[in-house]
């Protein structure tokens, strides 16, 4: 876990490198650019120190409806295929969260997460119990407000509020077609219908606004073991 300032040239390369091989529509400046509008990044290394994967993330605290909360934002994600499946960058992203939560623990702290994908969209079904939009669920009316006022501050216009979706005008990212192509015991999942008809555009780079709680009471056992590890430390 590296703070963006302590990123060094060359792992911003390298993580550039294995962004480029999944996803087409960027370009280097604007993955620069969104990394340098980070606070941290998870990097996911070899025996030989190669990055293999990684994720970015940003803090920040709001008020909303008089409440205060902070906000645990994901950006750019990405896992060589080869360790697809494999759980260091899950644990240690969970690790992080249980620490920016024991922080401040009186404090809600939420997950914004923002999908283009259906592997990512899945991610939310394996770490919590309670997480929107969710298959069979109404996203209730106070969690929608939450969704709404931090999309709407961090995405402004591009985020359509009806839909749930960002839209950008220019491309900004998206995955290439033989990384975003089903297999075939993947087409009749639930999550995966739920995720492509909530997501139409997610083929030409639209994002769906994700959002859960990390707290205890909400995360399912391998994730709240290093949630609570990451509080300990």
């Amino acid at each position: 876990v590296l703070g963006i300032s302590d990123l060094s040239a060359a792992h911003a390369e390298s993580m550039y490198r294995l962004y480029s091989r999944y996803y087409a529509g960027g370009s280097h400046s604007r993955f620069m650019q969104d990394l340098s509008q980070k606070d941290y990044c998870i990097l996911l290394q070899d025996e030989r120190q190669a990055v293999r994967g990684f994720t970015t993330l940003a803090i920040s605290e709001h008020v909303i409806s008089n409440q205060r909360l902070r906000c645990l934002f994901s950006g750019d994600t990405v896992i060589q295929h080869q360790f697809w499946g494999e759980q260091t960058l899950p644990r240690a992203w969970c690790r992080f969260a249980g620490h920016l939560k024991a922080q401040e623990p009186q404090l809600p702290l939420y997950w914004l997460l923002i999908v283009k994908g259906h592997r990512t969209y899945r991610y939310l079904k394996v770490f919590s119990r309670r997480y929107f939009p969710a298959v069979n669920c109404q996203t209730p009316e106070p969690v929608r407000r939450i969704m709404d006022c931090l999309a709407q501050e961090r995405f402004g216009q591009c985020y359509d509020a009806t839909t749930g979706v960002i839209h950008f005008p220019g491309s900004r990212g998206y995955l290439k077609p033989e990384w975003a192509a089903l297999d075939d015991n993947k087409q009749g999942k639930p999550e995966v219908a739920f995720f492509l008809e909530k997501n139409p555009g997610h083929g030409q780079g639209d994002e769906l606004v994700c959002l859960t709680e990390l707290v205890e009471s909400n995360l399912k056992r391998q994730a709240l073991q290093a949630f609570c590890r990451g509080m300990e430390t």
